[in-house]
């Protein structure tokens, strides 16, 4: 299995590519997608990179596992490939957009469309093996992309961090709010949401504004 990174990225993230835990955590990818089912596809494990260049972050949304059923994951967080039935939290999140900006409900749960006009769509880990969650945590993926957002933070100015729920929140220490914006509210996953946690929050248009603000292009969202 390679690592297929798109350039912009690469030249960033080599030096981290060549470091032990790294490598360490790429023979257990590799040693996983070869023993049991794992998602996303191996050529989709680098997505949210190679659909969102470097250059064009101006928003980052932190997921913490890829779906772990057939056909879900698609390498970028809370989204899933076009004809894919709608996981519970991507449904509320639809809802919430719904709500907020008065759009209708899309067909396709792909969230492709966000992540080309500049929104990361980051998982904290970035592989999972089919029907259990979790799975590969805590194997060095958390450290690699712990590792993107403080090179989001550290080279980049004015992005926008929607931190949804309380693993994504506790990634603020690492965002520096005197150069970037941070917008936290509860998780949209049915159990948070329906206990008005997470409707209503408006972190749609509020990312629009922040990003006019910022003399920057609104997300169609």
């Amino acid at each position: 299995m390679s690592k297929n990174i798109n350039s912009d990225w690469f030249t960033r993230l080599q030096p981290e590519f060549e470091k032990p835990y790294f490598k360490s955590l790429w023979h257990f990818v590799e040693d996983e997608y070869a023993s049991h089912v794992c998602y996303p596809p191996e050529n989709e494990i680098f997505n949210a990179f190679n659909s969102c260049a470097f250059k064009d972050v101006k928003v980052v949304i932190l997921g913490q596992d890829p779906y772990h059923g057939p056909g879900q994951a698609n390498g970028l967080c809370f989204s899933v490939a076009d004809g894919i039935a709608h996981p519970p939290s991507l449904k509320n999140i639809f809802k919430e957009i719904e709500s907020d900006l008065g759009k209708s409900y899309p067909k396709s749960g792909n969230l492709e469309r966000w992540a080309n006009q500049g929104v990361l769509l980051l998982n904290a880990t970035l592989t999972v093996r089919e029907h259990a969650a979790g799975s590969h945590q805590k194997k060095g993926w958390e450290t690699f992309t712990d590792h993107i957002i403080s090179l989001i933070n550290t080279k980049k100015e004015g992005v926008v961090f929607l931190l949804w729920g309380g693993f994504a929140k506790k990634k603020s220490k690492l965002i520096d709010t005197e150069r970037h914006f941070i917008l936290t509210s509860g998780h949209p996953s049915p159990l948070s949401a329906n206990r008005g946690y997470w409707f209503g929050n408006k972190h749609f248009s509020k990312t629009n504004s922040l990003l006019q603000r910022n003399k920057q292009s609104e997300i169609l969202w």
